[in-house]
C-alpha cells in the first residue's frame, strides 16, 4: 500500500521568476494550484500546441527534473500563484497516490513529442511525413530496392493487412511472393497475452504508418528507429536494454510515426493498453522510467529545434555536436577527446543538409585539426574546442537577430 505523500505548497508573487532557462540541477517540478504562469524560451521556434500560458492543473519543469538536464524554459508568474512542489524522488509515490496526475503528464508529453517531432521533420528534413497505412507500400518499395528483404516483406504484409482495397494490393502480393524466399519472416500476429517477444537481427518490429496499440521495453539487444524521407532512410535513434519505445501510438491511438528494426537479436516486453493502465498503479517505477525517457526526448528535440535557427551551417554542425555531448552527459572540463557514435552522413541529416549541399561545410568542419573521422565515426581530440566554437556561433546568431530586430521599421 502506498505511503502518505507529503507535498509542499509554495507561493510566488506576480512577475516573479519561478524557473530560469539554462539552470542546471533541477530537483523538482511544479503543478499550478492557483493563478497563471507564462513559460518562454530563449529560442522560440514553435509555440507550444496548447499555448505558453498555463493555469490550474498544468505543470512545468518536469522535463528538466526528470531528465536531469538543464531547464529548457523560463517560467514567470503572470499573477500571484500557488504551486504544488514535487521533488524528483517523490514522483513514484505521486504515481501511486494520484494516477490521474501521472496519466495527464504522460499523455501531454506524448502529444508534445509528436507535435515537436512533426515541427522538426518540417524544418530539418523539409518533409511533413506520411502517417497512414498506405505509406506502408512505399516503405516496402524502399527496402526492396535496398535488398533488405526482411523489412520489405514486413511492410508489404502489413500493407495487405491494413489496406485490403489499396490500389497497390496486387503489386504488394506479387512483391511478397518474389522476395518471400529471401526474407526471414517473423511472427506478424502475436496473441494479446504473449508479452515476451523475440526478434532476430534485421527483423522489423513495426513500420511507419502502421496502426499500433503496444509499447515495448527492451529486455536484451538493441533496436534502431528509422524514417523514410524522400527515398532515404534517416536513422533517428539506436535504443538499448531498458529503453522504451512505441509509446506514442499506444497513448494516442495514432499510426506509427517511424519504424523500429531489431539492430541485433532482441528480447522485449510488449505492453498493451489494458496492461499499461494496470502498470500505472502496480509498477510506478516503469511509469517513472517512461516519464524520464519522454523528458529526455523532449529536451533533445527542443535543442534540435533551436539548432535550426543558426543560419551558418557550420555553426549548426558545431551546435549539433555539442547537443550530443550534453545528451550523452559527457563532461566539458579538461582536454579529453570523444568519439561520437555517428559519422559525417548522420551529422548532415541532423542539421538538415543533403550530401551535395553539405560536402563543402563538412570540408570546413574537418579543416579544424581537432576534428577527424576515424572508422566512419566523428572524433574530437579536445571537447573544449566544440564548446568554444558553438558558443561563438550562438553569439553571432544572437547579434544577427538583434541587428535584424533593430532594423525593423517602427509602426505607429
Amino acid at each position: 500500500m502506498a505511503g502518505q505523500l507529503q507535498l509542499a505548497f509554495v507561493n510566488f508573487k506576480k512577475d516573479s521568476y519561478i524557473i530560469v532557462e539554462g539552470k542546471q540541477n533541477a530537483d523538482r517540478f511544479f503543478i499550478i494550484r492557483q493563478g497563471k504562469v507564462r513559460v518562454s524560451k530563449d529560442v522560440e521556434v514553435v509555440e507550444e500546441e496548447r499555448g505558453n500560458i498555463l493555469g490550474p492543473g498544468d505543470f512545468f519543469g518536469v522535463v528538466a527534473t526528470m531528465s536531469a538536464h538543464s531547464h529548457i524554459e523560463t517560467a514567470r508568474a503572470l499573477t500571484d500563484v500557488t504551486l504544488i512542489s514535487v521533488a524528483k524522488d517523490q514522483y513514484g509515490q505521486l504515481i501511486q497516490n494520484n494516477t490521474p496526475v501521472a496519466m495527464k503528464i504522460i499523455l501531454q508529453f506524448s502529444k508534445r513529442m509528436r507535435y515537436l517531432d512533426d515541427a522538426l521533420t518540417r524544418l530539418t528534413l523539409k518533409n511533413t511525413g506520411e502517417s497512414d497505412a498506405t505509406h506502408l507500400f512505399k516503405v516496402g518499395e524502399y527496402y526492396a530496392r535496398q535488398s533488405q528483404y526482411n523489412q520489405a516483406y514486413y511492410a508489404y504484409h502489413q500493407y495487405v493487412k491494413y489496406c485490403p482495397g489499396g490500389e497497390n494490393m496486387q503489386l504488394a502480393r506479387e512483391r511478397m511472393a518474389k522476395i518471400g524466399p529471401y526474407a526471414r519472416i517473423t511472427n506478424f500476429d502475436y496473441k494479446p497475452d504473449e508479452f515476451n517477444r523475440g526478434y532476430p537481427a534485421n527483423a522489423m518490429i513495426f513500420a511507419e504508418g502502421e496502426p499500433g496499440d503496444e509499447l515495448y521495453i527492451i529486455q536484451k539487444g538493441s533496436v534502431k528507429i528509422t524514417k523514410i524521407v524522400d527515398n532515404n532512410e534517416v536513422l533517428l535513434a539506436v535504443l538499448k536494454t531498458g529503453d522504451i519505445f512505441g509509446e506514442m501510438s499506444l497513448l494516442e491511438s495514432k499510426p506509427r510515426a517511424a519504424s523500429a528494426v531489431a539492430y541485433e537479436d532482441c528480447v522485449m516486453l510488449a505492453v498493451n493498453r489494458v496492461n499499461f493502465a494496470r502498470m500505472i498503479s502496480t509498477q510506478p517505477q516503469i511509469i517513472a522510467r517512461l516519464t524520464t525517457l519522454l523528458s529526455e526526448r523532449i529536451w533533445f528535440i527542443y535543442k534540435q529545434l533551436a539548432n535550426t535557427l543558426i543560419t551558418d551551417p557550420l555553426g549548426r554542425m558545431y551546435d549539433a555536436l555539442l547537443i550530443r555531448l550534453e545528451k550523452d552527459r559527457v563532461p566539458f572540463s579538461g582536454a579529453a577527446g570523444y568519439t561520437f557514435d555517428f559519422g559525417p552522413k548522420e551529422l548532415l541529416n541532423m542539421v538538415g543538409l543533403t550530401q551535395s549541399d553539405g560536402a563543402l561545410v563538412l570540408r570546413r568542419l574537418l579543416e579544424n585539426q581537432k576534428i577527424r573521422v576515424i572508422q566512419e565515426k566523428i572524433n574530437i581530440s579536445d571537447i573544449s574546442e566544440v564548446v568554444k566554437q558553438t558558443e561563438y556561433f550562438r553569439k553571432m546568431q544572437k547579434i544577427e537577430k538583434s541587428r535584424h530586430s533593430s532594423s525593423m521599421p517602427v509602426i505607429k
